[in-house]
């Protein structure tokens, strides 16, 4: 996985919504397709490309499948955003240092 896929997982708003009913509880297709204004079928789509994308995992439970967060999936995409901070920081470190100097 890579986090060019994950950007792409979540650009759609209703994929970030399915997203974020699931980091309540793990769901059934059903429970989530209540909460979302498109069809079953188009909620399993959107499940399919956050499953592909590493954010959302299945796991079966007699006839249902509930599909539940990887809290893994965020781990590439929170090291790349971090790498911003860290060139902020940086930046900042080294603005306060030339200050000082000055």
């Amino acid at each position: 996985m890579t986090y060019d896929l994950v950007f792409t997982a979540m650009a759609d708003s209703t994929r970030r919504s399915i997203f974020e009913a699931l980091r309540e509880a793990p769901r059934s297709v059903a429970e989530l397709s209540e909460r979302q204004p498109v069809s079953r079928p188009a909620v399993s789509q959107h499940l399919k490309v956050l499953q592909d994308a590493g954010l959302v995992d299945v796991m079966p439970k007699g006839t249902r499948r509930f599909y539940f967060i990887k809290r893994d999936g965020l781990l590439e995409l929170r090291q790349y955003l971090e790498s911003f901070w860290s060139d902020t920081l940086t930046a900042y470190s080294d603005e306060i240092e030339h200050r000082t100097r000055s």
